[in-house]
């Protein structure tokens, strides 16, 4: 079973992804970027589920770097789920190695299509 990390400091979206991935995916959560990283490295997730803008020390951008520069972590996959919208932040996510890039709101199922793309890739 596939192992999904949602990092996300809303309760509600991590609870809507949830639901959405069903029973297919082994799901963990964590609300900041530290711990999402923590969590990240302890599991070894074969997909990050991951929101740009977190309170705390990082943000969604420095948690990305930080897992591509990590040699443990390099198959893991990661989505960016947003609401920065703009072609820049496009275009930084991206080039950081996003697997792909969601703006909120956004729709559960191509979410879900997404993941389930990057997974089989």
């Amino acid at each position: 079973m596939n192992k999904i990390l949602l990092v996300d400091d809303h309760s509600d979206i991590r609870r809507l992804i949830r639901l959405t991935l069903g029973k297919d995916f082994e799901v963990l959560e964590a609300e900041d970027g530290m711990t999402g990283l923590d969590i990240a490295r302890k599991q070894k997730p074969d997909l990050v589920v991951l929101d740009v803008m977190m309170p705390g020390k990082m943000d969604g951008l420095q948690v990305l770097d930080a897992i591509k520069a990590d040699p443990q972590l390099t198959r893991t996959r990661v989505i960016m789920v947003t609401a920065r919208g703009q072609a820049r932040d496009y275009e930084d996510g991206m080039q950081r190695g996003a697997d792909a890039y969601f703006i909120k709101p956004f729709s559960p199922l191509q979410l879900i299509a997404a993941i389930k793309h990057s997974l089989a890739g």
